[in-house]
């Protein structure tokens, strides 16, 4: 699996290109998003633009990204909804309006997405930070795309969102902790790649800790 790390800027999501064809997450500026895929790849082989929750920094730029590529857009079946609402979506922490896309296809837990060369996501439902997070696991690489879920260095996403669902997160973490990971390309800041159980098991301490567990 080839993996192309994004960074628009500091308040923007991180965004992944992934086998050239599959972005995860879009961030919020689709002029620069743009103008780095197109260092890689021509912009119509994108196909599909896969969203890792609902929040305004991951998503605004899905669509202007999705119009001028032809790229679908995908997310979990908890968030549809809530991308283009003002709260759920978190846009007005932003000043702004709610994203204007308008995701075709909808995931649930387990689901297999083709991200070519005989290689696949596999969908891990994590509400928490919202109600329809997700993770995507790749596992012939054991990486896992954790969205804002789980972040290197023990953390993990708020829940004090409008859609948050804290009393779920740590079912969630516990989830996570089972599968092996090797590399964590994680929603905000630079991918780890290595000792990706360490991590995740360092963030679901942390969350213990924070309860009183």
């Amino acid at each position: 699996m080839e993996v192309r790390y994004i960074c628009p800027t500091a308040y923007d999501s991180s965004v992944y290109l992934v086998n050239g064809k599959v972005l995860i997450d879009a961030g919020m500026n689709s002029d620069l998003v743009i103008k780095q895929l197109e260092k890689y790849i021509k912009l119509t082989d994108l196909e599909l633009i896969v969203l890792t929750h609902c929040h305004y920094d991951h998503t605004a730029a899905a669509a202007a990204i999705s119009e001028k590529s032809g790229a679908k857009v995908g997310i979990h079946k908890a968030d549809l909804e809530g991308i283009n609402d003002e709260y759920f979506s978190v846009s007005m922490l932003f000043g702004e309006q709610a994203p204007e896309v308008r995701p075709t296809i909808t995931y649930e837990e387990g689901d297999k997405i083709d991200i070519g060369n005989g290689e696949y996501l596999e969908v891990i439902h994590t509400p928490g930070h919202s109600k329809g997070s997700i993770c995507l696991y790749e596992p012939a690489s054991k990486s896992l795309f954790s969205g804002d879920t789980v972040f290197p260095g023990g953390g993990f996403g708020r829940m004090d969102f409008e859609g948050s669902e804290p009393e779920k997160m740590a079912g969630s973490i516990e989830k996570l902790t089972k599968i092996d990971v090797k590399a964590l390309y994680s929603g905000h800041g630079a991918p780890a790649d290595r000792d990706g159980n360490n991590q995740i098991m360092a963030s679901y301490r942390m969350l213990k800790m924070m309860m009183g567990e």
